[in-house]
């Protein structure tokens, strides 16, 4: 009877013992899982890969210094004790508007577009000196000293007909300020002169008295040309006449000779009235061949 009845307590306690090991492993299993969460976000508050994306380079500080410049690439660093700055080394475009007085002391509004790049080698240098505002620092005032110094060599009206010159003397300048700063100027673009109104209006009114002088200058070849061409040809004319009467004078014997020949010998004849015949002896001909010359005609009554 004892036996039976503990056969039966034991028999109960089996299905006991299978859940409290189902319940040990599910516990162990959030345990595991719980840990692997812990790591993946330790790992991913440590940190500690530095990507550097294409045209970047990676400026790596250590304890808040500057250590070393890291490529471009996956990189490591020890998580607390080291982190990394991203400085773009392609080209990039600062553009600045900048006012200045020319030579001939008229304000001038001046739009200016930089091109320019980091040094790869040195951006931690760069770092170090000016962190990472060193447009704001360095190249904005370079640009306004730059425009400034090369506006004051030229007149108003010379920034417009010598931009090239005006452009390349802004090269120079830049260049030579920021290259110490490890800055490389690649171009320099005016893109805008704006003057004041009164001196637009000048500008204007001289490009047109310009124009119609040389619109009165070209009237005045012209018609010298004209004049020149008409004279010409009243010379051509001249002269072929000329030739004319010099080759008809030359001709003139030869043509009486001929008409000598082909005489009958008879003069001309011209009756009038009443009856007379009228005999012209003033002939040019006749006179030619030393004939009597007779002044006045012979009457001969019928």
């Amino acid at each position: 009877m004892v036996k039976s009845i503990s056969g039966m307590y034991s028999g109960a306690n089996v299905p006991d013992d299978r859940q409290t090991e189902s319940d040990k492993r599910t516990s162990r299993m959030i345990k595991y899982a719980a840990i692997f969460l812990a790591v993946i976000l330790i790992y991913a508050w440590l940190n500690p890969l530095v990507f550097v994306p294409a045209g970047s380079r990676g400026v790596l500080l250590e304890w808040g210094a500057v250590k070393s410049v890291l490529p471009e690439g996956m990189n490591f660093r020890i998580p607390i004790m080291q982190s990394a700055v991203l400085m773009v080394v392609q080209t990039q475009k600062f553009d600045a508007k900048a006012t200045a007085a020319s030579k001939d002391l008229q304000n001038v509004n001046t739009e200016v577009a930089l091109n320019y790049h980091l040094s790869p080698d040195r951006v931690g240098d760069l770092y170090k000196n000016l962190g990472t505002d060193y447009q704001d620092r360095v190249i904005n005032p370079a640009v306004q000293e730059s425009v400034k110094a090369a506006t004051a060599r030229y007149t108003a009206e010379e920034l417009i007909t010598q931009r090239p010159a005006v452009k390349q003397d802004i090269d120079d300048a830049l260049i030579a300020r920021l290259s110490k700063y490890d800055i490389y100027v690649e171009t320099t673009s005016i893109t805008d002169f704006q003057f004041s109104e009164i001196f637009t209006q000048s500008i204007e009114s001289k490009v047109t008295a310009q124009q119609l002088a040389l619109k009165a200058q070209n009237d005045l070849d012209r018609i010298k040309i004209e004049a020149q061409q008409t004279v010409a040809s009243a010379q051509a004319q001249a002269t072929a006449l000329q030739l004319q009467n010099e080759q008809l004078q030359k001709s003139k014997d030869v043509l009486l000779l001929r008409w000598i020949e082909k005489w009958n010998g008879q003069l001309p004849q011209v009756y009038g009235g009443a009856g007379n015949l009228l005999l012209n002896l003033g002939l040019n001909p006749v006179s030619d061949l030393n004939m009597t010359e007779v002044s006045n005609p012979i009457n001969i009554t019928g």
